[in-house]
């Protein structure tokens, strides 16, 4: 599906239909795969052959949704995860290990900061976290000689820093890593990473891709561009033997796709968090509106973050559709069709008119969620961020008073009357 737009890769992508079968994807809600021989059965056991024959390994259905996730994003191969929690994790413990270290922007979802920074360093990985705007020559000062991924968010939760993609692949590749971007909050149809530089691209299919809160999942996508056995020393687990499958060497027997195929057939085989069929289906469902959905996001998004921009009790808005914003720039460059539908502000006052702000909110709803068809508001300090210390929050560009808005796809009148009515009584 290379040769079409990714409207129609959306759609047309992953699934194809044979003589006579069926149109829709179906739902292969099997746990198991039957074969003739044991012979057979053993070739897919050492991935010898390729085929089915345990769903914490492969199932069609999620393989046709990873398929199009991966041509969305113009990656080689895709793994679908149970979360885009678990993308992450498999993201970064595919090439990094105990003793190792991984550079992290500052600026990213509070759940991926404790990952990194609490999780990670209970298995031997050191993080560092860095300021992504800061000069090139202070970044590469992070660097350490078993520094083995740099991370960072396309758009970052909730600060919606825009990342400078191409200096933070400048970088990596500089020091002989790959960078992994979340492109979560910009999604393919907006941001594509690999064309900027980056290596390997993961996403909280959660989010825009299902649009409707219906399941939970992630995926991880690779593009292939980055030369694993160029720094063997360094990603020995990709090009030296693996003796769990009888000394196959990943770079050599796999490719462009050793990278993922080690995540599913080492990390998938051994963690297993897998998504089910059902819910990969239903994210399939939610990907074929997907660029109609973004559209209609920044739509509004755009009218909401100028609404409040002139109002006389917001004290700040970051949304990078604003020309003043300091990210204009930059998303210019790399989301010329526009960000996402998410917005970060800030009442005067504080932490207290946010608060009576979002209990007086009648259409937008107060939810641990963000990015679907309904708005939705959050307090991260209080919420998704409240594990984190003052300092942190503050390295994580939270204020106390930050309110993250997330504007849906219902009629923006309604959308704008909500939001004043309650800033009448913040």
């Amino acid at each position: 599906m290379s040769d079409y737009r990714i409207e129609t890769k959306c759609i047309q992508s992953g699934w194809q239909p044979e003589n006579g079968g069926p149109r829709m994807l179906p739902i292969y809600q099997s746990t198991t795969f039957k074969y003739d021989t044991s012979e057979h059965m053993g070739k897919l056991f050492d991935l010898e052959e390729e085929g089915y024959f345990y769903t914490r390994l492969q199932n069609p259905t999620n393989d046709a949704v990873a398929a199009k996730i991966a041509d969305l994003e113009g990656g080689v191969a895709a793994m679908l995860t149970s979360s885009g929690q678990a993308a992450n994790f498999y993201a970064v413990f595919n090439i990094c290990e105990a003793g190792e270290h991984v550079i992290c922007a500052s600026s990213i979802y509070g759940g991926t900061f404790n990952l990194l920074g609490v999780t990670m360093k209970k298995l031997g990985i050191e993080c560092t976290f860095v300021d992504v705007d800061a000069p090139e020559e202070e970044l590469a000062k992070a660097f350490r000689p078993n520094t083995r991924a740099v991370l960072a968010e396309s758009i970052a939760n909730p600060a919606l820093v825009i990342l400078d993609i191409e200096k933070m692949a400048r970088l990596a590749h500089s020091h002989g890593v790959p960078l992994i971007v979340d492109n979560t909050f910009a999604t393919p149809v907006n941001c594509r990473p690999f064309e900027w530089g980056a290596d390997i691209v993961t996403h909280s299919t959660t989010k825009y891709m299902d649009g409707h809160a219906m399941q939970v999942g992630g995926a991880i996508v690779d593009s292939g561009n980055f030369d694993w056995e160029a720094y063997g020393e360094k990603f020995h687990g990709l090009t030296t033997p693996d003796e769990s499958y009888h000394g196959i060497i990943y770079t050599k027997k796999f490719g462009k796709k050793a990278y993922i195929t080690k995540a599913t057939s080492q990390l998938m085989r051994d963690l297993g968090s897998i998504p089910s069929p059902m819910n990969c289906f239903l994210l399939n469902v939610g990907l074929e509106t997907l660029p109609l959905r973004m559209e209609r996001h920044c739509y509004n998004a755009q009218k909401v973050a100028e609404f409040l921009n002139s109002h006389e009790k917001v004290a700040s808005v970051n949304y990078a559709g604003l020309p003043g914003d300091k990210y204009h720039e930059l998303a210019k460059k790399y989301m010329p069709k526009g960000t996402c539908g998410v917005i970060s502000f800030e009442l005067k006052g504080g932490r207290e008119p946010a608060v009576r702000f979002m209990d007086s909110l009648r259409l937008a709803s107060i939810v641990t969620h963000v990015a679907d068809a309904k708005t939705c508001v959050l307090h991260p300090a209080s919420h998704t961020h409240r594990q984190l210390t003052d300092r942190q929050l503050e390295e994580a560009g939270i204020s106390p008073g930050m309110i993250r808005l997330s504007v849906g796809i219902e009629n923006i009148d309604d959308i704008l009357q909500d939001l004043e009515q309650a800033l009448s009584q913040a």
